[in-house]
């Protein structure tokens, strides 16, 4: 099949069968376009779609955005996860205002120079929103190329990554760069997916390599999986006068900028209330009595595991300081809810609101 020839057929295919996502419905808006698709990194559709509108109806445009306290804007997307991408859109926001006047770049070099945007990224916001002929190459669009083209090498490689980049180029039918490229996408979310794709009732199936070969289960080639890593981690719900210590993680550290109850990570031959109480007094400088355990969760990021195990304190001596902290704040159980906090912490808190503690 032509390159011609594909382009044709999945642009066809694309506007019959695309969904009502809502950032298609205006995407000529850059804006629209860049929180869409940083939102959509690791992030399937469906999901991403309340937390777009919950991040869009508060902060609407580039302005707004930057203008605001990092804060809020960690708090408007929590739950999302990968709060680095978070942060990065404020900090690009701020930049666009200050470098561009406020007004979003239309180039791929020129995006390519704001924290947070890679060629990914760039590419489509200079194709969906600018019109220009910039390629993508996401997870979806990798999965299409490799089973297409019977692309064995390994897709995080280097060498792999420049023929699958040099491949999305050569396909781009010219002046509908952004369409095709969305359509690229749409077929691997929909029809060409990780198992069981569906090669019945997609429109490339007579030019796909890996259909003609059977090979679709085997493609694009999967790394060996590591073992993750696992940590217990040890935090404290600190009581002092009916209010809770809570700490801001350091902005350059994992979850940056996200609030927690402090703690830290259990050290060889260290019990758990032990570990507590040396965390806060090293994040902190005070000291605490360690009670009863009130709550376990164990929660998974992308590159460990943590099973985390919260106790009841109380506070006994001691002025807080940003020891190890970026911040600290005592603040009334009610007040909770106003503060981004990562995940596992949230579960911990949901348990708190169901099950009144003893103060």
């Amino acid at each position: 099949m032509s390159h011609y020839s594909f382009a044709q057929k999945l642009l066809a295919w694309y506007a019959q069968h695309k969904r009502d996502l809502p950032w298609r419905r205006d995407t000529h808006d850059p804006y629209r376009v860049w929180i869409a698709e940083t939102l959509l990194q690791q992030t399937q559709a469906a999901t991403v779609i309340p937390y777009y509108e919950r991040f869009l109806a508060r902060f609407p445009n580039v302005r707004a955005l930057a203008s605001a306290p990092l804060d809020e804007v960690l708090k408007v997307w929590e739950g999302a996860g990968y709060y680095a991408r978070a942060r990065n859109l404020h900090r690009a926001a701020q930049e666009i205002v200050a470098r561009f006047g406020g007004e979003i770049p239309g180039t791929v070099e020129d995006l390519l120079t704001l924290p947070g945007i890679g060629r990914y990224t760039a590419g489509a916001i200079a194709s969906i929103a600018f019109g220009r002929d910039a390629p993508v190459v996401d997870g979806n669009v990798t999965r299409v190329l490799c089973r297409y083209f019977n692309i064995t090498g390994d897709p995080k490689r280097a060498r792999t990554q420049k023929e699958l980049w040099q491949r999305a180029e050569n396909l781009l039918p010219r002046g509908r760069a952004g369409e095709f490229n969305q359509a690229l996408m749409e077929l691997g979310a929909t029809l060409c997916t990780p198992r069981q794709p569906r090669c019945a009732a997609c429109p490339l199936r007579r030019g796909c390599a890996a259909r003609r070969l059977n090979r679709q289960d085997q493609l694009p080639t999967k790394r060996a999986r590591k073992k993750l890593p696992h940590y217990d981690i040890a935090v404290g719900i600190i009581w002092k006068r009916g209010k809770i210590l809570i700490a801001q993680r350091p902005a350059e550290k994992l979850l940056g900028g996200l609030w927690e109850f402090p703690g830290g990570h259990r050290e060889k031959n260290e019990s758990l209330a032990e570990c507590v109480a040396r965390e806060v007094r090293e994040e902190l400088g005070i000291e605490i009595a360690v009670e009863e355990k009130i709550a376990t969760v164990a929660h998974a990021y992308s590159h460990f595991k943590i099973t985390l195990h919260a106790f009841q304190c109380r506070w006994v001596r001691g002025t807080p300081r940003a020891l190890g902290c970026a911040a600290w704040k005592w603040v009334a159980p009610r007040d909770l809810a106003r503060y981004a906090f990562p995940a596992a912490n949230r579960k911990i808190i949901a348990r708190m609101t169901n099950e009144p503690m003893n103060q």
